[in-house]
């Protein structure tokens, strides 16, 4: 399977975890929560499709590719699982408007403070890889 085909297919597959987490929002300890995960499934679901559609244009090397590839997984993939742990362990520390306040223990604060750096960080790396790869 090419980058481009598992991009595709993990990006179907973010989708379907989306909406998955949709059905779940009313059980969830932050339901407002339980919507940003929803709603970052579904987004960076699509994401992943659009990298998967383009990514035949990049004019990158092949270890560009690959750092881009990941970087693509991983903070699209932690992006809906960060926000979907949030809002079952009622964490908030870094996302203070969608749990208005409130906040979890100090090992969960941790564990979703520092997946959603790492999404920061991998987001953008990624885009910007991308952004290089179709201008270049």
């Amino acid at each position: 399977m090419s980058l481009a085909d598992a991009l595709l297919a993990l990006g179907v597959a973010l989708f379907f975890a989306g909406l998955v987490t949709g059905l779940a929002i009313p059980r969830l300890t932050m339901p407002r929560l339980g919507l940003t995960s929803h709603l970052e499934g579904t987004q960076n679901g699509m994401f992943l499709i659009l990298a998967g559609l383009i990514w035949g244009r990049l004019e990158l090397g092949e270890t560009w590719l690959h750092i881009a590839f990941w970087s693509l997984l991983y903070g699209t993939w932690a992006n809906w699982g960060a926000t979907l742990m949030a809002a079952i362990w009622g964490t908030g520390k870094v996302t203070p408007i969608s749990s208005g306040g409130r906040t979890g223990t100090l090992v969960h604060e941790r564990i979703v403070s520092t997946m959603l750096i790492g999404v920061g960080l991998t987001d953008l790396l990624a885009v910007a890889i991308i952004f290089v790869g179709l201008v270049a």
